[in-house]
């Protein structure tokens, strides 16, 4: 082999060396500033069949935080959550609510990203700034499928159209299962050691869907037109109400949407070794 070629081949051995370590620098970076969080907690919602009540029939959550570490005050995240809400007519204290007589129940599958912001230095791992509370909002996108009790059975609500939706009942088609949502909130966190991390957080989500209890701002229609065009279960569901009682106008309150919350305890972990320095 010539010199030529022999010095190529060096500089060849030695560029190929400084870019794998330039890339596991890379890669320990961006393990050492992200945390991988696990919560477990409770979910409820605020709507048409519970307006005012927060924590009313509070299910189980869950979910999965990734979080980026971008300084002492600032954070990414991405998250999936699962959620159970549930509303009945018959709990409420107004006296024509409870003869509405309707009830819904949905799961609720989340993905969402955005930004958490620390009101005070904080990084994990670090000893001297090991806590803080903290505010975060997101972006996300979850799906709905309200559902009541029917003759023993669960019912899906959105296809059979209990406000008239896809019939000449109504100018409305069937409202869609996948919304949109801005969950917000806040939280408390604090170092336990050096790669993990507790916190205690409380969100809640506004929607831009009525129809997350299937109950939007429709009127009633008449159940023996409704029970010719969307069948007869349409026509029981949409109208719960005892005989001698007469429905008209809206079935919900058309001038709000829908809001549901997931909050709980999170325990968080570092996916590298954390860099311990706060202001980074």
């Amino acid at each position: 082999m010539s010199m030529k070629k022999m010095f190529k081949s060096i500089v060849f051995v030695f560029l190929m060396l400084f870019v794998v370590e330039n890339l596991n620098a890379q890669s320990q970076n961006f393990r050492s500033r992200s945390s991988l969080g696990f919560m477990v907690g409770g979910s409820y919602y605020i709507g048409d069949l519970n307006q005012y009540e927060h924590f009313k029939n509070t299910n189980l959550s869950a979910g999965i935080i990734y979080r980026y570490h971008l300084n002492s005050r600032l954070e990414l995240r991405g998250a999936l959550r699962y959620g159970k809400v549930e509303g009945y007519d018959k709990e409420a204290s107004d006296p024509l609510q409870k003869a509405r007589n309707l009830s819904f129940e949905s799961d609720i599958f989340e993905v969402s990203g955005g930004l958490e912001f620390h009101y005070l230095n904080y990084k994990l791992g670090n000893e001297k700034y090991f806590f803080t509370p903290y505010m975060f909002i997101d972006l996300g996108v979850f799906k709905m499928d309200p559902q009541t009790e029917y003759n023993g059975e669960m019912v899906s609500l959105q296809s059979i159209g209990t406000e008239g939706q896809g019939s000449n009942l109504s100018d409305k088609n069937a409202y869609s299962l996948i919304q949109l949502a801005i969950p917000f909130g806040i939280g408390f966190k604090v170092n336990l050691g050096d790669r993990a991390a507790l916190s205690l957080e409380y969100g809640i989500r506004k929607t831009f869907t009525d129809y997350l209890d299937d109950v939007g701002g429709g009127s009633y229609v008449n159940n023996e037109a409704l029970a010719a065009q969307n069948g007869n279960i349409a026509a029981s569901l949409s109208d719960r109400s005892p005989s001698d009682v007469n429905f008209t106008g809206s079935r919900g309150n058309a001038e709000t949407k829908d809001w549901y919350s997931m909050f709980g305890v999170m325990f968080t972990f570092s996916l590298g070794n954390p860099d311990k320095c706060f202001y980074r």
